[in-house]
Order: structure tokens, then sequence, then C-alpha cells
């Protein structure tokens, strides 16, 4: 919701984004990012932020957090707990390794963040902290300064590590941010082996890869082989890979890891995550008819395997409108729609594709049909395998034709006209 929504466009619907985010509260995640509470100057998207979380229904055992890069920003956030969650600002020192990134960012400089780590550590102290977290961000390279090495992150972190140590608060955990998608999955595996070596009470990870250049989902897997029984790994992905900082420089392609694509890849590695795919992918449509354009993950287009397959077969299907829409377009709308199925009385351009289509309907046995308007969702998961039942649909009621319902249950054997 976070890094989703922050760099589309403004005007989505406050009434939207509590439907995405009560979605996602059905899918089994535990934890989701609800937004950030800062400047609307800066950051238009996240306007509507006391809207949003006044109107979602929390739902019980999911932890929903928000970003607060301010004391102003912390401010607001604890007007809202709960249901929202401060925790991860508890015992936690962090700093950017970019100085341009961090003042476009956050309106510091790395100098002064450092000067904020006496005062985090003293309220740590003061409220009993038994654990501590560091953290570095822009980890790998910036798009002003470039990269950034392993020499220089361990030097930022062992600074923070030494600090609380000097405290008797002993650090147990790490986070990991990369904004502007740097990661390459051999460089994320050496730091992490390194920081186990260095500081064996970490035992938490916390990962923040965006997926600027293709690296994001490769280095989650890594980090799965490099860790162990013993560690906690949390990474931070995107429904449909959407999103980005819009102070980074990269605009929408700073995306991070699609959601859909981590939990399909742990599920296929035996990794029980307990989230329901099929309803995550419906979260991922949903988003795309929000944000009006295509998101960037690949399990929501491939649909578990089987391809989403659109209606192909002579008849054209025209809006209540009487606009005629032509069936050979693919769509993606997830809406539902007032649809009315009648005899094309165009001529068949002269094409294979449409050849096929002619035989289909042959084969299929329609025959003329009368009109009628029915609720109908275009975009839909057919098996050949077997016929289709109501969870194949995106819609759970709606009118069913029995010429549609023969045309859904053939059309997946095209290929073999």
């Amino acid at each position: 919701m976070r890094d989703g929504l922050q760099i589309e466009r403004p005007d989505i619907p406050v009434a939207d984004k509590i439907r995405l985010l009560d979605a996602l509260s059905e899918t089994g995640l535990k934890e989701i990012a609800v937004g950030s509470f800062v400047s609307p100057r800066w950051v238009p998207q996240m306007a509507c932020m006391d809207e949003l979380v006044k109107g979602f229904h929390p739902k019980p055992g999911i932890t929903y957090t928000a970003t607060a890069l301010n004391e102003m920003g912390r401010e607001r956030l604890r007007r809202y707990i709960p249901p929202l969650s401060d925790e991860k600002y508890h015992a936690q020192t962090e700093v950017y390794l970019c100085d341009v990134f961090a003042q476009r960012n956050v309106n510091r400089t790395i100098a002064q963040q450092m000067a904020r780590w006496p005062k985090a550590i003293e309220e740590a102290k003061a409220q009993g902290a038994k654990a501590a977290g560091i953290g570095i961000s822009a980890s790998w390279g910036s798009n002003w300064t470039g990269e950034v090495t392993e020499a220089d992150r361990m030097t930022m972190l062992e600074r923070q590590y030494r600090l609380w140590e000097e405290a008797g608060i002993p650090v147990t955990k790490v986070g990991i941010f990369d904004p502007m998608g740097w990661n390459m999955p051999d460089q994320v595996e050496r730091q992490l082996v390194a920081i186990k070596e260095r500081w064996p009470s970490i035992k938490s990870f916390n990962l923040h890869l965006h997926n600027t250049r293709g690296m994001a989902l490769t280095s989650s897997y890594v980090c799965l082989k490099v860790l162990d029984a013993t560690d906690t790994l949390l990474l931070q992905p995107a429904i449909g890979g959407m999103g980005g900082c819009p102070f980074c420089g990269n605009g929408r392609s700073a995306g991070l890891a699609p959601t859909e694509d981590l939990i399909h890849m742990l599920e296929g590695m035996g990794i029980e995550t307990g989230i329901d795919l099929e309803k995550l992918i419906g979260c991922v449509w949903m988003a795309e008819e929000m944000v009006g354009h295509p998101l960037w993950g690949h399990v929501s287009r491939a649909d578990l395997g089987q391809r989403r397959k659109t209606l192909r077969y002579g008849y054209a299907l025209r809006r209540d409108s009487g606009a005629r829409s032509p069936l050979h377009q693919r769509t993606r709308s997830l809406q539902r729609r007032s649809l009315t199925v009648e005899r094309s009385d165009q001529e068949p351009p002269a094409s294979r594709d449409d050849e096929l289509q002619r035989r289909f309907t042959h084969r299929a046995g329609l025959g003329p049909v009368k009109s009628k308007v029915v609720t109908f969702i275009i975009s839909t998961r057919v098996s050949p395998s077997r016929p289709p039942n109501k969870q194949d649909y995106l819609a759970e009621e709606f009118l069913w034709p029995t010429t549609m319902h023969k045309i859904c249950c053939r059309r997946s054997r095209l290929s073999q006209y």
C-alpha cells in the first residue's frame, strides 16, 4: 500500500484504497504497510492517510504499519495506535549511505541522521528496551553517487552496533534497504554472510529490495539460501511489483518484487506461507483497475501456470451504450459489466486466427443466438480438464447463458482446430 501507491496518481479515491486494504487483509498476510504520514505537499498520494486509517476494517492478527520520517509524522502515527503499530521505530537507529538521496527523501544529511543516534538510544533505555536494531539505506548504490562498497556498509553498521553495545542493549536486528534498486544477488549474499560472521547476536534480517533492475526476487532467494533455521527473514515486496520512491530518480521502474511472485516461489519451494495466493492475485487485479494500467508481476498474468484466457469466438460483444468492441482485442478489465451477446454481422478477415475462431464456433454448435443482457467478466480462468465452476471466475454471482457455458468449456481447446 505505501510503496505501491505513493508513486501513482494522487486522485485515486479513498474508497478504492480502503477496498484494496480490506481485500489484502483477507489474504493471510501478517503485516501490511498502510501508508506514510508525510507532508501532502511533497507526497500528495498520502494526503488521505487519516481518512484511510479511519475507514478501513482491521483484522485481528495482522500488524498494520505506517512510515513516519520525523517527529511530526510519528505524532500523527501515535493517534492511530491501534490499529496501527509503531513498533518498528522502537530501539532503532539507521542511516542513509547517500547524502543526496537522504536530503531528497527525509530532508536530512547523513551527519544529521548520525547526530540523532544518541537521542534514540537514550529513549530506548528510558523505555527499558531489551534489544535493538540497526539499519542502512541506499545500501548497495545510489543514482547520484554510484555504487556503495561492502566496507562502507559494514563501517556504518559497526558504528551503530558499538553505540548500542556501550549502552548495554544487545543488537539482534538489522535492516538493509535498497530504495534505488542496486542490489545484486552475489553482493546480497556476501553482505549477509559478513553480518552473521561479525555479529552472531543478529538473528533478524529485514530486507527492503527494490526491483528497479530486475534483481529483487533473485536476491530474495539468495537470502533464503544464506540464512538458517535460527534466523528470521523479513522481506518487503509489493503486489504486482507496483510503486517506488518518488525521490530516487527511477520513477515507476523503482518497484519492488511482486508479492504474488514471491509467495508463488516460496510455496513452490515447499515453504508454507499461510497466504491465499488466489486472493492475492485478485488484489493485484483490483490494484490494476485502481491505477489504470497493467502492473509488473508474472504470476498474476500466468495465473498459476494457466494463461488467463479471453473470449475469442465468432460473436461480437457490445456494451449497453451500443459501442462495438472487436473480440480479437484482449482486455484486462476486471470490472463487472453489462454486455449484450449478438451474432456478428461483420465479414471475418481472411486470417488464420479468425479462421480458427470460425471453426471453433462451428464445432461448438452454437447456431444463432438471441440478444440477451448478462453480467459477465471477460477475463476468466478455465482448465481444459474440467467444466468451469464458480471459483473459476472473478464474480461470485452472475447470469450464465447456456451458450456462453459451451464457449467457456471449449474455448481452452481452440488450438486443436
